[in-house]
């Protein structure tokens, strides 16, 4: 199954002309590449699929979807908790 994964960005800066950010998927921290999403701030919550943000989403809909993956019993295999 393919999911998308929210993360809080953390910082956003640029890596080869790359737009990267670091993201933190609740105390699991990443670089992830934002180039499908530019106006991504640290801050600001992305949905996350293979090492890219594919959107930015707010807070609210960031708890749905861990809601939506604890329903599913898919936190514990992704090793990633809800804000």
């Amino acid at each position: 199954m393919c999911l998308g994964i929210p993360g809080k960005v953390l910082e956003v800066y640029r890596e080869n002309d790359v737009l990267m950010g670091k993201v933190d998927f609740s105390g699991i921290r990443k670089c992830v590449c934002l180039e499908h999403v530019p106006e991504a701030r640290p801050g600001d919550y992305v949905l996350v699929h293979v090492g890219f943000a594919l959107s930015v989403l707010d807070e609210e809909e960031a708890g749905r979807v861990f809601a939506f993956l604890k329903e599913m019993n898919q936190l514990e295999e992704l090793k990633v908790q809800p804000p």
